[in-house]
């Protein structure tokens, strides 16, 4: 068996920033854990698999350790491998997920996702945050995930997590698996954006992912309250970087937009 892949940037202008992700395009189903496999090789935070379904595509999302429920930069990059290499003409490409049916739009140089909203409520405070981060001065909320907002972009830059001990917010929490991540967060003051975040999933092997579409279903509607603001501007400060473009819309959706770079494309043998 041969699979065809590529592997492209996303939330970039340039290659070699953004997010990388690795779209694996199947002509026949394959076995789930042939795809965990697949993904553990590749060795990327999410390996995509994407199947033709009548006028839709079957998709699911991989970390080299777990599958995961949703995923928005493999997605993106979904989206744009069948535009570009695959000449896919369509207004928008519906892809059939483990959160419902998603979708991506290509529009004035941007390919635009469109992600259910998951807005984040107030959590109790756990010690192994202050523990991991070496600081309580934040104040944590949750959704699917956590999300810790700090009072300075400055602060959530220069953050260096001890993973291990960030790996214990799942026991004191009684989160039941490994699929959960920590979203840090502040204003973008000084940085030519409304906010700035980054993204920690050490139990779900990726202890930081470059630039985090998921997180931002719970980033847009809670800054997008406090900012007073449909329309704005993220950027995830991780080692890469990433730019996001965000709507908060008036249902119960997000949109955000992202500039995307082929970096290579190759076939697996099976």
């Amino acid at each position: 068996m041969k699979i065809n892949y590529y592997i492209v940037d996303v939330f970039t202008k340039e290659r070699f920033g953004g997010n990388p992700a690795a779209v694996c395009l199947l002509d026949e189903a394959i076995p789930t854990e042939l795809q965990q496999k697949i993904a553990a090789e590749i060795n990327l935070s999410e390996t995509a698999f994407v199947l033709k379904n009548g006028n839709a595509y079957d998709l699911r999302w991989f970390t080299p350790k777990v599958e995961v429920e949703l995923c928005g930069h493999a997605t993106l990059a979904c989206g744009y491998v069948l535009y570009e290499q695959e000449e896919i003409e369509s207004e928008a490409i519906r892809f059939n997920t483990l959160s419902g049916v998603l979708s991506v739009a290509r529009e004035y140089g941007r390919y635009w996702l469109t992600l259910p909203k998951r807005k984040p409520e107030p959590s109790r405070h756990y010690r192994s945050f202050d523990r991991a981060f070496g600081t309580d001065r934040f104040q944590t909320l949750k959704a699917s995930d956590f999300l810790l907002v700090f009072d300075s972009p400055e602060e959530v830059i220069n953050l260096e997590p001890d993973f291990e001990k960030l790996k214990l917010v799942k026991e004191e929490a009684g989160v039941p698996d490994d699929v959960f991540g920590v979203i840090v967060t502040a204003k973008g003051d000084g940085f030519g954006c409304d906010f700035v975040s980054r993204f920690f999933a050490p139990n779900a092997g990726i202890n930081e992912d470059p630039v985090t579409g998921r997180a931002h279903s719970s980033l847009v509607p809670y800054w997008s309250e406090i900012l007073k603001k449909k329309q704005m501007t993220a950027k995830q400060m991780s080692a890469r970087r990433g730019d996001i473009a965000c709507i908060n819309n008036d249902d119960e959706t997000v949109s955000l937009g992202a500039e995307i770079q082929i970096f290579s494309q190759g076939v697996i043998e099976i």
